[in-house]
């Protein structure tokens, strides 16, 4: 199914950051809307494919049931499925893929791959995650702490590493006017071109971009508290990362720095006892299963943004 528009690939958050507030609120409503939940389908007769290069739960569960639910069919392709960069090149994939398929999401280990295979395929192309960026995880992100935010007092505050995952937090708590304090291990900051690309946005927003190498200074009177396992997957063989996070876990002292009723995030899968305490990540503060729960609402927005606008503009005209 195509439309007279210009093809909508998603990269990074910021891509679409002109619309994110709506994309996000649309998500919102979308989930609350016992009318439409289960009726809306703007992607009845679309057949999306997923490609997974790393295993996932949230991303494979909350993508084919998103799918599902908006009317379509999810394909997913596992590593071994097909030759992706293998014996055919990436290029020849994505226009084969395109003969087939409405749309894809592809969980990658290298962002130039998710780059190459969207400038490749005529249809649109979803980053489910890449080593660079995560935006799907960001727009859950946003969307959880927009529905928190009559409770939210305060700036959102990152505790680890300088990762896909902040990058995105980065990109989409500032272009929602956000103030951010990041703490990570000295030689573990964020990329500089995104770092770039954020404060750029800030500018705009009015929001504002603290680093630091404290994490009692990032989360000291903070609204939202955020941390990642310290080393990611497919980082396994770097050595001695672990121990540069000597004393950025997350735990009730450091927590106790921050406003009352902060909001404890974390993106899942958690490494209990390493970045964060089971008292913190089980406490009334905590909201990373609605965090969890959120990847599918906003990726159905996503979806339906990027494969059939025409239905996401006449849903978004209701509220």
């Amino acid at each position: 199914m195509s439309y007279d528009i210009e093809k909508r690939d998603l990269m990074a958050i910021d891509d679409f950051q002109e619309d994110l507030p709506e994309i996000i609120n649309w998500a919102i409503n979308l989930k609350n809307d016992e009318d439409f939940s289960d009726s809306f389908k703007p992607l009845e007769g679309m057949t999306i494919g997923s490609i997974y290069e790393k295993p996932s739960t949230r991303t494979r569960v909350s993508f084919e049931v998103g799918v599902n639910k908006l009317g379509g069919q999810p394909l997913t392709l596992l590593a071994n499925d097909i030759q992706l960069g293998k014996s055919e090149s990436v290029s020849d994939t994505a226009a084969v893929l395109s003969r087939y398929l409405d749309g894809i999401t592809y969980r990658c280990f290298k962002h130039s791959d998710a780059q190459l295979l969207a400038s490749s395929a005529t249809i649109p192309v979803i980053n489910a995650l890449s080593d660079m960026h995560h935006p799907c995880q960001a727009a859950a992100d946003l969307m959880v702490i927009t529905e928190n935010k009559k409770d939210l007092n305060g700036h959102i505050s990152w505790v680890g590493d300088g990762n896909n995952v902040l990058h995105d937090l980065l990109l989409a708590g500032v272009s929602l006017g956000h103030d951010v304090k990041y703490a990570t291990p000295e030689g573990m900051e964020p990329n500089r071109e995104v770092i770039g690309r954020a404060e750029k946005i800030a500018k705009q927003t009015g929001a504002e971009i603290t680093a630091t190498n404290d994490p009692v200074e990032a989360v000291s009177d903070a609204g939202v508290i955020y941390t990642d396992i310290f080393v990611s997957m497919g980082e396994e063989h770097i050595k001695d990362k672990f121990a540069a996070f000597d004393g950025f876990q997350v735990n009730e002292e450091l927590v106790s720095n921050a406003k009352d009723n902060y909001l404890f995030m974390h993106c899942l899968p958690a490494h209990r006892g390493e970045e964060v305490t089971d008292a913190v990540i089980d406490s009334k503060n905590s909201i990373v299963f609605d965090q969890a729960e959120n990847r599918m609402w906003a990726q159905m927005s996503l979806l339906t943004y990027m494969c059939n606008p025409i239905a996401w503009e006449a849903y978004r005209d209701l509220y």
